[in-house]
């Protein structure tokens, strides 16, 4: 039978005392110090359990990034697109592990404030987690990591190299996200609430990751596709000319798609009720409580919104009302996006207000994005980075006194409505919101222009044309073969067996390269010799210059003659969709 405290503690002071009775205050003493500590305990342990809890939640969030990415492109490209939000979970983990949670924290716990005083650009301890001694807390923050790379995921879906893909999510998961996080979230950080001397008495608002996570994933979204360029037959035709209307490439499956939407939403109770860090402290219980009213109530204001809108626009354009269930989807999700900055210092009705604008901003910029000829197969860019970009300024502009002073003990610089309350008109917090996201903007376009330009200088970066066509499942997976009657059926009409019997020509010819390599003094290019003529457009084609290699064709002329019908038979039948797409 296990002692009582007061047991155990009459026992120890009497060993002290030499078998003597201790005294009433020694025992009191005892006993207060053991519960101090058992409740320290307690608390440590509660604290640890929520943490893993909320990154549990926030990783589930992978899954959900999956089902949407999966739901919104082409069957021939499913296996493909969900390997690559496979290795976003990978790539983070590795590079958050050596290299990034050192930048974002060295040195600082990230919850409390740094005696000295110093503001630093990047962390420079604790790398390996070397010397961390709060492992939940690297959990939590390496989820939110894996978060911002996936966002690129269903941009780029359709059209990206897989190696390129793995490159970009251990450089934005090691060194361009961390140094975000650094900035804002580290007790060192210039425009962290946290810092001893923050910006203008007052720093940088972002509870959850509206910037921090949203805005970066949603910037890197935008530098990528734009370099990439748009999928094959999206805005132009196979010979590069463009089309009168944009070519509309529907996802295969609207069921993956929600049942993705109520992942994220229902993994975004962690994603923002856990970045109250301790559920212990003080009143964050209430913090934690109040942070999940406000996410529900701006997801579902958004959701509505763009229901709302897109079916107004609907029929105005065409005279019958629809109702779009892609739009009302993301929609949901630009509200959360935008709750996610100040969803501990909104009150309730202004995170309607918030859902209700996102939901507006997020259907004018997609379309604004299709006019624009930028190609966003998940429409991630009006999503995460326009609501990431509003949901933080919305922050100085709603910023309640009260809740301002519970969760970040400073309520001098409140939301610029609040202050015309009170008869100041201080818009300090709201200048601190407009450099924040002013310096996410400029460090990603920074940083990721020259990653991905490089990229695609030396051809890492965009899929084989052809593989475009024919989906990249059979280029990387090799799944397409067991889908090949349903493609048959999606392409009913369009010749699919040209494409194929030119990609199987291409296999060949690619296989005949690389056996002979070291004979013939030369390498293989990225992308086919002779993909121009399928592709007069090319964003990734590469000459070969090779004299040797040149000769070698030779070897193979006769194939290559055969197998020429096929291709002009794909190529014709590729432009020919496009003006029978034009003529409809």
């Amino acid at each position: 039978m296990s002692s009582t405290t007061y047991q155990t503690c009459l026992a120890n002071l009497s060993t002290t005392n030499n078998g003597a009775s201790p005294t009433t205050d020694a025992l009191l003493e005892c006993i207060s110090n053991t519960f101090d500590t058992t409740h320290t305990n307690t608390n440590s342990s509660i604290d640890t359990f929520f943490l893993l809890y909320a990154a549990s939640l926030v990783f589930f969030m992978q899954s959900g990034f999956a089902m949407i990415c999966a739901g919104c492109v082409r069957i021939n490209n499913v296996q493909n697109t969900l390997l690559k939000n496979l290795l976003d979970a990978c790539g983070a983990s590795l590079g958050f592990y050596t290299i990034g949670y050192a930048f974002a924290f060295g040195g600082s716990t990230g919850t409390s404030s740094d005696p000295s005083g110093s503001t630093t650009f990047i962390g420079t301890e604790n790398f390996f987690l070397m010397g961390v001694e709060n492992d939940s807390f690297w959990l939590f923050q390496f989820a939110f990591c894996a978060t911002s790379a996936t966002i690129v995921a269903g941009t780029l879906a359709e059209r990206c190299q897989m190696s390129a893909y793995g490159a970009y999510s251990i450089m934005l998961a090691a060194f361009v996200y961390p140094v975000v996080v650094h900035s804002i979230w580290s007790s060192e950080g210039f425009l962290s609430p946290h810092n001893p001397n923050p910006l203008w008495g007052s720093g940088m608002i972002d509870f959850a990751g509206g910037s921090v996570v949203h805005l970066t994933g949603g910037m890197t979204a935008l530098i990528a596709t734009k370099i990439l360029g748009p999928r094959t037959g999206r805005f132009y035709d196979l010979r590069g000319k463009v089309l009168e209307q944009p070519k509309e490439f529907p996802g295969h499956s609207l069921a993956l798609q929600c049942l993705g939407t109520f992942i994220l939403w229902f993994g975004w109770y962690g994603f923002n009720a856990g970045s109250i860090i301790s559920l212990t402290l003080d009143d964050h219980y209430l913090v934690v409580s109040h942070t999940a009213i406000n996410t529900t109530l701006s997801a579902a204001a958004g959701c509505v919104m763009t229901l709302f809108l897109s079916t107004i626009l609907s029929e105005h354009l065409t005279g019958e009302i629809t109702f779009n269930l892609q739009y009302t989807m993301n929609g949901c999700l630009s509200g959360l996006v935008a709750i996610t900055a100040g969803c501990s210092v909104v009150e309730s009705w202004a995170s309607i207000v918030i859902g209700l604008v996102a939901g507006a901003l997020y259907l004018g910029v997609s379309k604004l994005l299709v006019r624009r000829r930028i190609d966003d197969a998940v429409d991630a860019i009006p999503v995460h980075m326009i609501n990431g970009i509003w949901g933080t300024i919305s922050v100085g502009l709603f910023a309640e006194p009260t809740l301002m002073k519970t969760v970040y003990k400073n309520s001098t610089h409140v939301g610029w409505f609040y202050s015309w309350g009170r008869g100041s008109a201080d818009a300090t917090l709201l200048a601190c919101q407009l450099v924040g996201i002013l310096f996410v903007i400029g460090w990603v376009v920074g940083t990721m222009t020259p990653f991905f330009w490089m990229l695609h200088y030396f051809g890492f970066l965009r899929a084989d044309s052809l593989e475009e066509v024919v989906g990249l499942d059979i280029g990387y997976t090799g799944g397409f073969r067991k889908h090949r009657d349903s493609l048959n059926f999606e392409l009913e009409g369009k010749k699919m067996d040209g494409y194929l019997e030119e990609y199987e020509h291409r296999k060949r010819e690619k296989a005949y390269f690389k056996k002979n390599n070291d004979r013939m003094g030369g390498s293989l290019p990225a992308s086919s010799i002779h993909q121009e003529s399928l592709h007069g457009n090319s964003y990734h084609g590469r000459r070969i210059i090779t004299s040797n290699m040149i000769e070698s064709l030779d070897t193979i002329s006769n194939e290559r003659m055969e197998n020429n019908n096929a291709s002009e038979i794909a190529n014709d039948a590729a432009v020919g969709n496009g003006s029978q797409d034009r003529a409809v």
